[in-house]
Parts: structure tokens; sequence; C-alpha cells
């Protein structure tokens, strides 16, 4: 391990020495077992003499901070663990550079720090669904082929292999007429909206978004200098009539609208290609799942009946797969990609090229397509398993939302506020149930009081008991 020291002039050498590798003890930053430097190397890097090092070590053993053990080297002693420092803490140099006040309006997230024991959180799709077998196979086929082949920088836009195999999929699944070459990789949706906000909005611009919505692309807009305004959504979706005659840009989920649920209307979704056509303005089509159907026929995507070039449609396989692959795309005109590819390329490059070429296979390979008809399978009989509840058990306080796609079930209180609903959700998450509430997704329109149940997360047999204290902490 590499140990900075400082020495200041010529004088006690062995005291700063000794001194440095106290505090480092005492600070946690050197923990017990860990090995110090042989003085004679530790002794070459500080230029100064061995006995020099060697002293300051004896006097850390003596003092029961080290161990020297013959033939092995100098550790730090287990009887330091949890020793906390005894003298003044080193100057710190004086905080005089501030954040924009803007981030003090984030709230890093912390609902996906510890699973509950009934989770019925949204946005989480179930791990033991995951395909790891085929995609240890196919994470080992990749690394062996990369000891052959020079592991070198990627392409902004993305590996040709995973281009190619989403513009297939997406051309059989949502009957987007894509091309390789018209889609680029991201690192999950909040990516491709940054890419897309920074290369067609510019600080001060207007950008519309669903109320209520979902709430880490409101942080990003803002982030950028960008006025958010709150659209409310009925329904059949966003009311386009109430789009603000200033945006520049609207942000929505009309396949399947989060947290409501709604699938936006064939009507409104060519009024708002009209608006946008009127207005010169971008649509952003954000499709996060709606790969899971239950219910009915799909409406075309914004993206397929958009004949003037205004949307830009963005996948992720967070919820189709997993959060922790963090691979997304974006789809748009022709016009617009160069200059996204760049914007990709000044914020992170490119995602990993390791990962991009384990997915492209497992979709070029059909495992994407049988993993969605088998996890399909799975969530469509938990979702009747809480419809069915709410709508048996729940009918004197919740209305269901109609939703025919996707890993969550909104319902609207009858009689209850938002804060009496909060009590019910405090009381639920105290006795192990977690859910989300409707009011926290809302933007500049008066709350709404309601709860939001997703059922990726949560064991088919967990579903009942879950409800039955759900249920209970109504009363």
């Amino acid at each position: 391990m590499t140990l900075h020291i400082r020495l200041d002039g010529q004088t006690d050498l062995t005291g700063q020495i000794y001194r440095q590798v106290r505090r480092a003890i005492l600070d946690g930053r050197l923990r017990p077992g860990d090995r110090l430097p042989p003085s004679r190397e530790l002794a070459r890097t500080l230029s100064v003499s061995r006995l020099t090092v060697t002293i300051a070590y004896e006097r850390l053993a003596g003092e029961g901070f080290v161990r020297t053990a013959a033939g092995s080297g100098t550790f730090v002693s287990s009887a330091m663990a949890g020793q906390k420092r005894d003298e003044a803490p080193a100057i710190q140099a004086a905080d005089a550079i501030s954040p924009r006040p803007i981030w003090d309006t984030v709230v890093l997230p912390t609902a996906f720090d510890r699973p509950a024991i009934y989770d019925f959180r949204t946005g989480l799709p179930d791990g033991a669904l995951f395909p790891h077998r085929s995609w240890r196979r196919l994470v080992g086929r990749e690394l062996r082929a990369a000891e052959t082949s020079a592991m070198i920088y990627g392409q902004p836009g993305g590996a040709s292999l995973l281009r190619s195999a989403i513009a297939r999929h997406v051309a059989v699944s949502r009957g987007i007429d894509a091309s390789e070459d018209r889609i680029l990789i991201t690192s999950g949706t909040q990516q491709a909206l940054d890419i897309v906000a920074r290369v067609v909005l510019t600080p001060g611009d207007t950008i519309a978004v669903e109320d209520p919505g979902y709430e880490p692309p409101r942080h990003l807009f803002r982030s950028l200098g960008l006025q958010v305004a709150g659209v409310p959504v009925d329904h059949e979706g966003i009311v386009v009539d109430r789009l603000p005659n200033d945006a520049r840009a609207v942000y929505v989920t009309p396949s399947h609208q989060y947290p409501l649920g709604v699938v936006m209307s064939m009507r409104r979704r060519r009024a708002l290609l009209q608006w946008a056509e009127r207005r010169d303005a971008l649509i952003i089509e954000d499709d996060y799942d709606s790969e899971f159907r239950f219910v009915g026929r799909p409406l075309e995507p914004l993206q397929t009946i958009d004949a003037a070039g205004r949307v830009i449609y963005v996948g992720s396989f967070s919820k189709t797969l997993s959060p922790s692959i963090r691979l997304g795309f974006l789809f748009a005109p022709a016009s617009l990609l160069p200059a996204l590819r760049k914007a990709k390329y000044v914020s992170d490059w490119y995602a990993p090229e390791l990962l991009q070429n384990v997915l492209g296979n497992f979709i070029a390979g059909g495992g994407f397509a049988r993993h969605i008809r088998k996890a399909g399978a799975v969530y469509r009989s938990r979702r009747r398993l809480i419809e069915a509840a709410i709508r048996r058990d729940f009918r004197e306080h919740l209305d269901v939302v109609p939703s025919e796609t996707g890993l969550h079930l909104t319902a609207t209180a009858k009689h209850l506020s938002a804060a009496e609903l909060e009590l019910v959700a405090g009381r639920a998450r105290e006795r192990g149930v977690a859910v989300h509430r409707l009011v926290s997704f809302a933007v500049t329109e008066a709350p709404r009081a309601g709860l939001v149940l997703g059922f990726g997360a949560i064991r088919t047999d967990q579903i009942e008991p879950g409800l039955k204290i759900l249920h209970e902490c109504f009363r």
C-alpha cells in the first residue's frame, strides 16, 4: 500500500513520520491488518535514512499501533479497531467555493437503500427473474474474445452490434422503422434526456413535463438552466391545450404515463404532434416499460406517427432487465444525430463496450424476447392479484386507475386526503410495507391523493399478506 507522508524541513523527521502514520491509523485511513510500506522502501520514497523510518516504526509498535511479523512486514494492530483520534483534527482549507443553489433542491434517493419486507415500490424489476445463466455465458464469451483483441476506446454512438440489435427489436416489438445509424446508446434514460436537452435547448428555455410525473428529469432540466412547466394529465394523457405557448420541448410517457398509468389516446397523440409542429417544438417520448403489456392492443408510439421529425424516442433496459445494467438508447431525427454523438462524447465518451456487446448478443440471440415473455407472465399474475384485491378489499377507499402496461398500478383516493394517506403509508412502512404516495409526484398542480403500487420487486406469494397489512392501516 502506498502511504502519503509529507515532510517539512530537515528536523524531527522521525517524529513527523510517527505522527502522520499514527494519525492515519486513528483516522481510519489505515485499518487493522493493513501492511505498512517496508522501512527501506519508505526511506527511499522520502529520501531519508532507513534508520529514521525504523525508529518511527519501533515507536508505533511500542505504543501498540503496529505489530511486526518476522519475514512478513509491519501491520496495523487489530487493537486499533474502533479507536478514535485523541488529537486535534488537521487544519482544513476554508470552503471558499459553494455549489449553485439549484443543488440544494435535489434530494438523493434513499428509497432503494433497504428493501422492505413487502416491497410495492415502483421502478424495480424482479432480480430473481434476471437471466443469470445466459448472461454469465455471454459475459464469459465476451471476455474470452477480449483476450485476443485490442481493448480500445469505443465510439460515442455506441457499439454497432447493440445498435443493430435494438433497431431490429424495436422494429418488431414497437413498429418503429429504426435503422442502426439513427440509434445512440446511452447510460440509461436520464443520460439520454441530459444529452437531448444539451443539444436542443438553451438555458432559459421552457420544457413542459407531465403533472404528476417522474421527478429526476425535472431536477436535471432545472440544473441545465431550463424553466420546467408542469402540465396536467387526465384519462387521455397530457392535456395538450394546457401546454405553455413558450415551451420549446415536452417530455412525456405516452405508453404508460408515470405514475398514473394511463395510455395517451390516439386523439391526444395527434394533437400533441400538431402542437409541436405549430410551435417548432421537440417531443421527448420515454417508453420506459411498455414491453410488459397485459391487456388490449398497443397504440403506436408517437415516433411512428410523427411525419415532421419532431419526436426523440427514448428507451431503457432498467425495467425490462435490471437497473444495474445502466444501458439505454435514443432514436432521433437524422439532423440531430451528429450533435447528439458529440454531446455523448463530451459527457462520458461512451457506454461500457463489453456490456454493450453482451446485451447486443443477448438481444440478437433471442434471449431478450424470451426473457420478456417469461417475466411478463409472472408480472401479469401479480398485476391481477393487486388489481383484484384493490377492487375487492379497498373499494371503500381507493379507485384503480385503468392501466394496460408496465410494472405498477395506481389507485386514487375516494374520500381520504393526501395527508390522511400519508398517515396510512407511514403506518404501513412501520409494519414493513413500502408503497409510493401519488402526492410525491406532483409538480405544480394541486397534489392528488392516491397510492402507487409496483409489482416488479415483490414476490407473488407476498402480495396478499402485504396488501392485508396495508388494508389494516386504513382503519
